[in-house]
């Protein structure tokens, strides 16, 4: 079967994104690891450009667009941080982009995505309601009226090669692991982390984490097909309010992904106030989900990680402040 990507493409990205994105470090904690018995490597893509990792699959994107592509323009779609990415990625390659937003999503991304500029031509927002509009649909019709390229926030070949570059750094800096933990939105980041994983360490089991109020590819996994939630999910963690997974990604997680765990919300919450007081790392929820899984989440669903050397991505810090201390004020 041929797969959407290759470890030659994630290669590839990285090529391009050298001296443009950031080589996140890899965090350590004697506290997480007394914790699980396991050496953990948390990659910080808190600390990307923007504050995600989706700049990697953007600026890849981006970057391989001809000319008049690049003249015309793009339009994303996204909660925040694929906006955000994109936004930026077109203000550094010089070409105008429009956003679609959810009207609902934390307003220090509306507000970052909002003020990146591309020259003279400013990075325009566009809310809808997430619950009541279908963004892929009104993406497709903007794109056409304005003779704009769409760039979808996963299921999109060079996209998920560029996310594939978290996991290839991580290798490199920390060397092989035993498990990859990465979350799950629609799959991008996982299609391509996945990709670099099993070609660097054949060995390594690739595990998926998403929030038990969405487990759409957990479903679609399980099923052998692609499973559509009949509504978005409502879950703290806003990057993986996803309804199914995509065409490409699917293909490339039911060959690469060895299961999908899910955890709470509750967790998420605990999850980000540990990272804040032991690792002093801002992460969102959505962020926390591989490392809530591996701290507590879900045991119960994963083998034994004692002495094993276990890599973690946190995929974001993208939250407001006010939010994220109300958040980890709460009881319980």
């Amino acid at each position: 079967m041929t797969l959407p990507i290759t470890f030659a493409d994630v290669q590839a990205a990285a090529q391009r994104l050298a001296g443009v994105a950031h080589r996140t470090p890899v965090l350590t904690s004697r506290t997480a690891d007394a914790r699980t018995g396991a050496r953990l490597f948390f990659k910080a893509e808190n600390l990307q450009r923007m504050g995600a990792f989706k700049f990697r699959g953007a600026y890849n994107a981006l970057a391989s667009l001809g000319e008049a592509e690049r003249r015309a323009g793009v339009l994303a779609f996204s909660s925040g941080n694929h906006a955000q990415a994109v936004a930026l990625a077109a203000r550094l390659l010089g070409m105008p982009s429009v956003i679609l937003m959810p009207a609902d999503a934390p307003a220090a991304k509306i507000a970052a995505t909002s003020g990146y500029q591309a020259g003279d031509a400013r990075s325009e927002v566009i809310l809808f309601d997430r619950y009541r509009e279908d963004r892929e649909a009104l993406a497709r019709r903007v794109a056409a009226e304005r003779g704009l390229t769409l760039v979808p926030p996963f299921d999109h070949p060079l996209v998920m090669a560029g996310q594939g570059t978290a996991a290839l750094e991580l290798l490199e800096d920390a060397g092989p692991q035993d498990h990859l933990f990465v979350c799950v939105g629609g799959g991008g980041l996982i299609s391509g982390c996945a990709t670099a994983a099993k070609a660097l360490a054949p060995g390594c089991r690739v595990w998926g984490v998403e929030p038990a109020a969405g487990n759409d590819v957990q479903q679609s996994l399980a099923r052998g097909e692609i499973v559509r939630l009949p509504e978005v999910p409502r879950t703290l963690a806003d990057g993986a309010q996803t309804q199914a997974p995509g065409r490409h990604t699917f293909a490339v997680m039911r060959e690469a992904v060895d299961g999908v765990v899910t955890v709470d919300d509750a967790v998420l919450v605990r999850t980000m106030a540990f990272l804040a007081e032991r690792l002093k790392v801002l992460v969102e929820p959505t962020g926390c989900l591989a490392a809530a899984a591996v701290l507590e989440g879900a045991r119960e669903a994963l083998p034994d990680l004692r002495g094993a050397r276990v890599g973690i991505v946190l995929s974001g810090g993208n939250i407001d402040l006010a939010r994220f201390a109300a958040l980890v004020a709460a009881p319980g």
